[in-house]
């Protein structure tokens, strides 16, 4: 069996990252969902890569404030991260099976966000 077309208006980041992970892997419906969102992110990824690489870093904003994008190109990255992990799939060059060969896909992993730094620094005087 082939793999199932790429998502309704899924773009080259996308349809990429479709065909990577079903090549590879097969995926419940459930996974599917996340696999669809992952593939949305990663076109949004792309787009706003462009748009930074255009207009620049900073855009201005309704209320007349200027806004970094690539706050936002962050924030998307982080979301494709972690549906990367929901979805268990390898990174680099793990030694693991696909799963179409029947190993689990077992790793766990985590993507978290940033962390403030609390507390006085060190040595400060």
């Amino acid at each position: 069996m082939g793999i199932p077309r790429a998502p309704e208006g899924a773009k080259r980041a996308g349809q990429k990252l479709w065909k990577a992970v079903l090549s590879d892997y097969t995926l419940a419906e459930h996974e599917m969902t996340l696999l669809v969102q992952a593939c949305r992110i990663a076109d949004t990824c792309d787009e706003l890569q462009s748009f930074i690489e255009k207009n620049g870093a900073l855009v201005a904003g309704s209320s007349g404030r200027v806004r970094s994008a690539v706050g936002e190109l962050r924030q998307q990255q982080i979301a494709l991260a972690r549906l990367v992990v929901a979805l268990r799939v390898p990174i680099g060059d793990q030694e693991e099976t696909p799963s179409k060969t029947g190993a689990p896909r077992t790793q766990r992993r985590g993507v978290r966000g940033f962390y403030a730094i609390s507390g006085g620094q060190e040595g400060a005087s």
